[in-house]
């Protein structure tokens, strides 16, 4: 039966941080501000994906989590049961879930099969349809070596084959090939598309955290999701116990995955910096982005897309473990003249990161810099949306061919 409207269903596997579910809200307000016909439902693990707002037409359907832990092995977030167990449950609602929706296009962020294959029946089950099936991945995965082991475990490279019709890259060549290194087959280069990056934007809704906001100017220092962030804050800290004179008021933004104890031990140094304030979380920290002077990060995909975003002067600190993505970004970034990048190799010296936040305020904006297409992420994602929508469905064949 023909619909009058039109759905896509992405995927987002979550098992850590905030970065895949935030770029996947992204993409789906985009494209229902874009298309008042279209429907988006978004099928996430993220234990706080209802702490985030959506718009109408996006929902969501939260999947059992899970965790992975240091050692590599994943286990259920929240749940007293067997992983393998928790893995049947998530592909079996992904399953039921992309049948009853029925969409016309599936995305799938980042994981090719989805977290420990779970997504391969799903991928089946479209492919059957002859639903487009599209790949989206981040500027950059990994250090190449590490990615090409990964990938040669997961399977990866024979279900972009298998199954996708398009890869979606959401960055630009000249900043990182997120597959350098990966053997992959002329038919799958060919199918790879850069988008640029995606572009945020202010929220409407208010933030309720605006009343934590010093009145003057101030800078931002966020972790992301916090998990692996008490590096940064514990430097950042250091710096203002060194110097508490000398360096503007700052806003710290721990993050939900935070630990609790590393959470209240930072909040006791807190008060007692007069020109330092934090809070644990903002679902809108856009809002808190757009009103900074300076940002301190570690640089993931999402802080990046608002700092070219805002056109706020960065100062990237990134992980170096477990992957090398953020470091890699940040160094790209760098060379470009985007960002500053300030790595730790050499010890947390309190004076070093006093330098750098003082810096930090004759720091050139992004916007100094031409980079053709640099944010052109979510009209052409939109775009190429709407030409797959266009195309519609053809017989069931083991990969389609894109449309011209």
């Amino acid at each position: 039966m023909a619909r009058d409207h039109k759905r896509i269903l992405i995927y987002s596997h979550d098992t850590f941080g905030l970065g895949h579910l935030r770029r996947c809200r992204a993409i789906a307000h985009s494209l229902v501000e874009a298309d008042s016909s279209l429907s988006v439902l978004i099928l996430s693990g993220s234990p706080i994906i209802g702490s985030f707002d959506f718009r109408s037409r996006v929902d969501f359907v939260r999947i059992p989590g899970v965790i992975k832990l240091r050692n590599g092995e994943y286990v259920s977030l929240n749940l007293h049961i067997d992983i393998e167990e928790t893995l049947a449950m998530r592909s079996s609602i992904i399953r039921h879930t992309a049948d009853i929706f029925d969409p016309d296009i599936l995305i799938v962020d980042k994981e090719p099969l989805g977290l420990r294959g779970e997504m391969r029946a799903t991928l089946d089950l479209m492919r059957d349809r002859a639903t487009p099936l599209i790949l989206g991945l981040r500027d950059v995965m990994d250090d190449p070596n590490a990615l090409e082991n990964e990938w040669e475990r997961k399977n990866a490279v024979p279900a972009l084959s298998d199954y996708y019709n398009e890869v979606w890259v959401y960055g630009l060549p000249q900043i990182c090939d997120p597959l350098a290194g990966i053997e992959l087959p002329a038919s799958v280069r060919r199918r790879m598309i850069y988008t640029g990056y995606l572009r945020r934007h202010v929220p409407t809704s208010v933030s309720a955290k605006l009343t934590e906001i010093p009145s003057g100017p101030f800078l931002l220092a966020t972790p992301g999701g916090g998990g692996d962030g008490d590096g940064l804050i514990d430097w950042v800290l250091s710096a203002y116990e060194h110097d508490p004179g000398g360096l503007p008021p700052i806003l710290i933004v721990f993050g939900p995955f935070m630990l609790p104890d590393l959470q209240a031990g930072f909040t006791a140094r807190v008060a007692r910096l007069p020109k330092v304030r934090a809070i644990t979380f903002d679902a809108h920290v856009e809002t808190l982005m757009a009103r900074a002077t300076g940002i301190v990060a570690m640089g993931g995909y999402n802080t990046f897309c608002e700092i070219l975003s805002f056109d706020k002067p960065a100062l990237i600190v990134p992980r170096t473990a477990p992957r090398l993505e953020q470091f890699i970004r940040a160094q790209r970034a760098a060379d470009l003249g985007l960002v500053a990048v300030l790595t730790d190799e050499a010890g947390r010296d309190p004076r070093t990161m006093v330098a750098a936040l003082m810096q930090l305020r004759q720091q050139a904006k992004p916007s100094s810099i031409v980079v053709p297409g640099l944010l052109d992420g979510m009209p052409n994602v939109n775009r190429l949306v709407r030409k797959w929508l266009n195309f519609g469905r053809a017989e069931p064949v083991r990969v389609a061919a894109a449309p011209a």
